[in-house]
C-alpha cells in the first residue's frame, strides 16, 4: 500500500551511508527482529513485517520527521519519537499500536484534513493518494474542525510548467519536494516559505516554476504524497490501469522507466527505482518528453517514388521492400556489389542494428556499414582498444559514489547526462574534489553546497597538449603510482611513453602558449588527481570530436594508468556516450572493419564463424566509412544507401557536401518514424517505431544491457526488426526470426562478451553489463580489476600536433558545440513536445568583448562565416564563454549548424573535428542563402508529401 515503507527498496531511512557491520536486537510489536546498528526502527519495523503509517517519509530520501504520523512508543523513554528518525538500540522495545499512538495520529490526521479541499472525487491523486491512504489506515471518519477559518484551499493554482501543475491548496508542507529537489536532483530550487501557518512551497524567491531554476525533473511531482504536485498527463487522462517496464530512448545513461498505460496510451513515465543506470531518478526528457511517439508527423504507411522532385507514393510494406530491393540490386548490377551501403541507428535497438549490418554483409556481400557512433564516439573505440584492449568505458555508474577526485573533461553532464549529473552533484556535496576541462564554464562548475577545485579553461583544439601537461607534471614531480605500473603495464611501452612524456615541452610551462590554461593552476590540478584518491575521469565530445579525439583518449587512459586508477570503484576511465544506444550500435558490428563483438572482418577464423552462421560468404575487405561513402557518393561510385534512424543531412559535419552526396544517390531508403531532413533526398521511406512500439535491448554508456519492452502497437504495422527483415527477404536473404529474443540468442552464440546474455536472463537479473560469460555470469560492473583486456596496459606516445582549423585575419574566432537540457541530438523527437518551451531555436553565445568589438547585443541576428559556409543565429552575449570562442547548439535543422562545420576529422577514425571551426561573426538582419534554400526545400517536401497519393 501506498504510504508504508518498502524494506525491498535499497535507499535505508536513518541508516548512514556506510552501514555499521554491529547487528542489535529490538522486539517490534512483540516480533524479534537483529538490524544493523544505526538503523531506523521504521526500517526495522518494516522488515519484521510491521508497517508503521508515515507521510513525510519516504524510501528515496533522507528521514526528515515532520508529518507526525510514524509516532512510536519505546520502552524507557517519554515521549512519542518519530519511527523514521529514531535509530534502534540494542534491547529496544517498540510498539507502533497503542490506543494513545492511534489518537494522537487520528488527531495528526485530523489538523490535516481540516486545511486540505475536500475533492477527493475529482481529485487527479484519487487512488493514488497517500494521505487518503492514512486517512483510511487511521481510521478518521469526521473532522471537527470547520473550514470556516483561516486556511489556504483558495490559493491560486501554479500551472506555469507545461508537464505538471502545482496545487498549493493541497499541501500538507511534508517537505518531500523539497527534499527530492535538493538531496535527489541537486538543484535546490525548492524551500519551505514562511513561518507557521503562513509557511507555503515556494519555487525560486517566490517565482512560478517555469521562472525559477526548477529543470522539471520530475523529481518532485514523483515524491509529493497528495495531488499537489500533479503530471497534467493524470490530470486529463486519469489514473493508469497497468504498467510495462522498459528502457529510455534518449541519452547513453538509460534510466529504467515504468510506462503507465491505460490501455495502450501512455499516461506517464515513472523513473523506476530498481533502475540501476538511474536508482529511481529521471531528466526533464525520460519523465515527460514522450509524447513524440504519437505526434501527428509520425508516417505511418510505406512511401516510394521514382524521382526525389516527385510527389510521394503511399504503398504496402510488400510493394515498399520489393521497390526498395529492385533499386538496390539495379545498382548493384549497375556499379559493383561496392556501390551500396548502410548505416545504423544509435536509437534502435541491438538487435535492430545487428539485422542491418547483417543484411549489408550477408545479402549484400560487402562491408560497407557504419554507424552514426563514427561522428561521436568512434575515438573511444580506437583509442581504449589500444591502450586497455577493450572498447568500452571501465566503470558503472554506482562506481561514482566512491570516488574522491572527478575529472570531467569536454563533457558537461547536467544538460546531456542529467541523470548521472545528478549523481555526480550528490557525491561532490558530500565531500569529492572536482576538475573540469572546457573551454566554456559549464553549470557543473559550482552548485549549491559544493564548487570545482580547477576549472581548466582550455582552447578548443589543445586537448593533447593538455593531457600530456598532467602527464608531465605528475612523472616530473614523482607522483605515478610505480607499483601499479609495474605489475599491470607493460615496461616496454611504458619506457617508451615515459621518454616521450618527459620531454620538457610537454611541461605546463610550455604548453601555457598552446593551451591557454595557467601553468601554476594545471600544476595544481595535476597534484590533486594523482594524489587525491580514487580519481575518475569522464569525458564527452569535446574529447573525441577532434582531429586528436583518438590520441585525446589514449592520452586519457595513459594518465589513468599512471596514477593506477583502474581496476576498483570510484576510479576509471569513462565516456559518457550521447545517444542511448551508442555503446550499443557498437558492440554490434556496425563498423565497416569489424564483427560483431570488435573482431577485424580479415580473421579468417572469425569470419568462417559467421560465414557458417549465416549462411553466406562475406567479404574479408573494410568497407566504406560515412565519409568515405559521401566521397564515393559525389564521385560517382557508390549508389545506393539504406539509413536507418539516422539524420545525416542534419548531424554530419559540412551539410552541403552531405546533401551533394545523397543528391548523387539512385536510391535511398530511410527508415525513420518521421519525414527528417534525410529523407528529403530519399526514394524510399519505411516508417520506423518509436521505443514504446518494440521489443529489444538498448546498452548504456556503462556497458549496460536493458530491455525495451513494447508497450503499445507500432502505430505503422511493424517494429523496425520487422522493417529489416522485410527487406532482407526482398533481397532473397531469410531471416526467419520470430521475435527479438531468438536474434540475441544469435548474438549470444557469436559474441564472447556476450554469451551469457539472453532475455531471461536479462529478466531474472533486471539488467547486464558485458562481459557477461562462464567467467562473468552477472556481468562485470569494473571492468580490469586484475588485469587488462589487452594483457598488460599500453602506454601510447600522444604527440600533439595542432589542428588544421586555425583562426587569421578572416575567421578569428573558433566554434565549438554542444548540447542542451530539453532538447536531445537533432531534435526530431524533443521538438515535437512541450520541451520547445525551454529551447525553441539555437543561439550563437559569445563573450561580451567579442560582441562588443562587432557591435553585438543580446538577441540580434548574427551571420556567422567559416570555410565551408554561412549560416545566421540570434546572438546571446555571455560570460560563459571565453573571449576568441563561441558556442552553439544544433538541435533544429533551420540553425544550420552542420553548414559551417567542416570536413576536417580525427586521424585515426574520420570522426568530424566538430569542435573546432574558425569563423568570423558579424550583425546582419536576414538569413542566409542556405537557410532560404532550406526553408524552400522545405516547403516543397511538405507539399509532396501532402500530395502523396495510395498506389492504384
Amino acid at each position: 500500500m501506498i504510504g508504508y515503507y518498502d524494506p525491498k527498496q535499497e535507499r535505508d531511512l536513518g541508516t548512514p551511508a556506510s552501514r555499521a557491520t554491529l547487528m542489535v536486537s529490538v522486539e517490534i510489536d512483540g516480533q524479534p527482529i537483529s538490524v544493523p546498528e544505526g538503523t531506523s526502527v521504521m526500517r526495522a519495523a518494516a522488515l519484521a513485517g510491521v508497517n508503521i503509517p508515515k507521510l513525510c517519509a519516504t524510501d528515496s530520501l533522507d528521514a526528515f520527521g515532520s508529518c507526525r504520523v510514524c509516532l512510536v512508543e519505546i520502552e524507557g523513554r517519554r515521549g512519542y519519537p518519530a519511527s523514521c528518525t529514531t535509530p534502534v538500540s540494542e534491547g529496544m522495545v517498540v510498539r507502533s499500536e497503542t490506543p494513545a499512538l492511534n489518537k494522537l495520529r487520528k488527531n495528526v490526521m485530523e489538523l490535516y484534513i481540516s486545511d486540505h479541499p475536500l475533492d477527493c472525487l475529482t481529485c487527479p491523486s484519487n487512488g493514488n493518494c497517500e494521505l487518503q491512504d492514512m486517512v483510511g489506515v487511521v481510521g478518521l471518519r469526521e473532522v471537527r474542525y470547520g473550514l470556516s477559518g483561516k486556511n489556504h484551499l483558495d490559493l491560486p493554482k501554479d500551472q506555469s510548467n507545461p508537464y505538471f501543475t502545482f496545487d498549493p491548496s493541497k499541501c500538507i508542507l511534508c517537505s518531500r519536494c523539497v527534499r527530492a529537489c535538493g538531496e535527489v536532483q541537486g538543484t535546490f530550487a525548492l524551500s519551505i516559505d514562511g513561518r507557521g501557518f503562513d509557511s507555503q512551497i515556494s519555487a525560486g524567491a517566490k517565482q512560478a516554476f517555469m521562472d525559477s531554476e526548477c529543470v522539471s525533473c520530475g523529481a518532485c511531482v514523483q515524491a509529493c504524497p497528495t495531488a499537489t504536485l500533479s503530471e497534467n498527463s493524470i490530470i486529463e487522462l486519469g489514473q493508469p490501469d497497468h504498467s510495462v517496464l522498459t528502457t529510455c530512448a534518449y541519452c547513453g545513461v538509460g534510466c529504467s522507466f515504468k510506462a503507465e498505460m491505460k490501455g495502450n496510451q501512455v499516461v506517464n513515465m515513472t523513473p523506476y527505482k530498481d533502475g540501476k543506470a538511474n536508482r529511481g531518478h529521471a531528466c526533464v526528457k525520460g519523465r515527460f518528453a514522450f509524447g513524440y511517439a504519437t505526434h501527428q508527423d509520425r508516417i505511418r504507411q510505406p512511401m516510394i517514388r521514382e524521382q526525389i522532385d516527385q510527389p510521394w507514393r503511399q504503398v504496402s510494406w510488400e510493394e515498399a521492400f520489393q521497390f526498395a530491393a529492385g533499386r538496390i540490386r539495379q545498382v548493384q548490377a549497375k556499379y559493383g556489389k561496392d556501390a551500396v551501403g548502410a548505416i545504423t541507428s544509435s536509437r534502435c535497438t541491438n538487435e535492430e542494428t545487428y539485422l542491418v549490418q547483417k543484411l549489408v554483409r550477408a545479402a549484400l556481400g560487402t562491408n560497407n556499414v557504419d554507424t552514426c557512433a563514427r561522428v561521436c564516439h568512434s575515438p573511444t573505440g580506437y583509442g581504449l582498444k589500444m591502450t586497455l584492449g577493450e572498447s568500452a568505458g571501465t566503470q558503472d555508474f554506482d562506481s561514482i559514489e566512491h570516488s574522491d577526485v572527478v575529472m570531467v573533461i569536454g563533457a558537461n553532464p547536467t544538460d546531456a547526462h542529467p541523470v548521472f549529473g545528478s549523481r555526480l552533484k550528490k557525491r561532490l556535496r558530500q565531500g569529492a574534489r572536482l576538475i573540469v576541462v572546457d573551454p566554456r564554464q559549464i553549470d557543473l562548475l559550482k552548485g549549491p553546497h559544493y564548487r570545482a577545485d580547477h576549472h581548466l579553461q582550455l582552447r578548443p583544439g589543445t586537448n593533447v597538449a593538455f593531457i600530456n601537461a598532467m602527464a608531465h607534471c605528475i612523472v616530473s614531480e614523482g607522483l605515478e603510482n610505480r607499483d601499479f605500473i609495474h605489475s599491470r603495464c607493460d615496461s616496454e611501452a611504458y619506457q617508451q611513453w615515459y621518454d616521450f612524456i618527459r620531454d620538457p615541452r610537454h611541461s605546463p610551462e610550455a604548453s601555457e602558449a598552446i593551451t591557454g590554461i595557467p601553468a601554476a593552476e594545471l600544476r595544481a590540478a595535476a597534484r590533486l588527481y594523482a594524489s587525491g584518491g580514487n580519481g575518475a575521469i569522464y569525458y564527452g565530445l569535446g574529447v573525441t570530436e577532434h582531429s586528436q579525439g583518438s590520441t585525446m583518449v589514449m592520452g586519457i587512459a595513459n594518465l589513468a594508468m599512471l596514477t593506477g586508477n583502474f581496476g576498483r570503484p570510484g576510479v576509471g576511465v569513462n565516456p559518457l556516450r550521447g545517444q542511448n544506444n551508442v555503446q550499443g550500435s557498437c558492440d554490434m558490428g556496425s563498423f565497416p572493419h569489424e564483427l560483431p563483438g570488435y573482431r577485424h572482418v580479415s580473421d579468417t577464423s572469425v569470419r568462417q564463424l559467421f560465414e557458417q552462421a549465416w549462411q553466406a560468404s562475406l567479404s574479408d575487405q573494410p568497407g566504406l566509412r560515412i565519409p568515405n561513402m559521401f566521397e564515393a557518393a559525389t564521385a560517382g561510385s557508390f549508389k545506393a544507401l539504406y539509413c536507418q534512424g539516422e539524420d545525416i543531412a542534419q548531424s554530419d559535419p559540412n551539410t552541403q557536401h552531405v546533401e551533394a552526396a545523397l543528391g548523387a544517390l539512385e536510391c535511398l531508403i530511410v527508415q525513420d518514424i518521421f519525414l527528417n531532413e534525410t529523407a528529403k533526398f530519399a526514394h524510399v521511406f519505411l516508417p520506423g517505431a518509436s521505443f514504446l512500439e518494440k521489443n529489444g535491448t538498448f546498452t548504456n554508456a556503462e556497458r549496460r544491457i536493458s530491455r525495451v519492452r513494447k508497450v503499445m502497437p507500432p502505430l505503422a504495422g511493424k517494429e523496425d526488426w520487422q522493417v529489416t527483415q522485410g527487406l532482407a527477404e526482398a533481397l532473397g536473404y531469410a531471416m526467419p526470426y520470430q521475435h527479438p529474443s531468438e536474434i540475441m540468442d544469435e548474438i549470444a552464440r557469436l559474441t564472447p562478451t556476450f554469451t551469457g546474455v539472453s532475455y531471461a536472463r536479462l529478466d531474472e537479473l533486471g539488467s547486464i553489463q558485458w562481459p557477461c560469460n562462464g567467467e562473468h555470469p552477472e556481468g562485470t560492473p569494473v571492468m580490469h580489476e586484475e588485469g587488462f583486456v589487452i594483457g598488460k596496459g599500453q602506454f601510447v606516445p600522444t604527440e600533439f600536433v595542432a589542428s588544421d582549423e586555425r583562426v587569421n585575419g578572416r575567421y578569428p574566432l573558433l566554434l565549438t558545440t554542444g548540447r542542451i537540457l530539453s532538447q536531445y541530438n537533432v531534435g526530431a523527437q524533443t521538438r515535437r513536445t512541450a520541451n520547445q518551451a525551454w529551447h525553441a531555436e539555437d543561439i550563437l553565445e559569445l563573450h561580451p568583448h567579442d560582441a562588443e568589438e562587432r557591435g553585438i547585443n543580446d538577441g540580434d541576428w548574427v551571420g556567422i562565416s567559416s570555410r565551408a559556409g554561412q549560416t545566421v543565429l540570434r546572438a546571446k552575449v555571455s560570460t560563459r564563454m571565453q573571449p576568441g570562442v563561441v558556442y552553439t547548439t544544433f538541435h533544429h535543422p533551420l540553425s544550420g549548424a552542420n553548414v559551417i562545420t567542416t570536413d576536417n576529422s580525427d586521424w585515426a577514425t574520420n570522426c568530424p573535428e566538430y569542435k573546432v571551426t574558425a569563423v568570423q561573426v558579424e550583425k546582419v538582419t536576414e538569413v542566409s542563402k542556405w537557410q532560404e534554400r532550406f526553408q524552400q526545400r522545405d516547403q516543397q517536401q511538405r507539399e509532396l508529401l501532402a500530395q502523396a497519393q495510395p498506389s492504384a
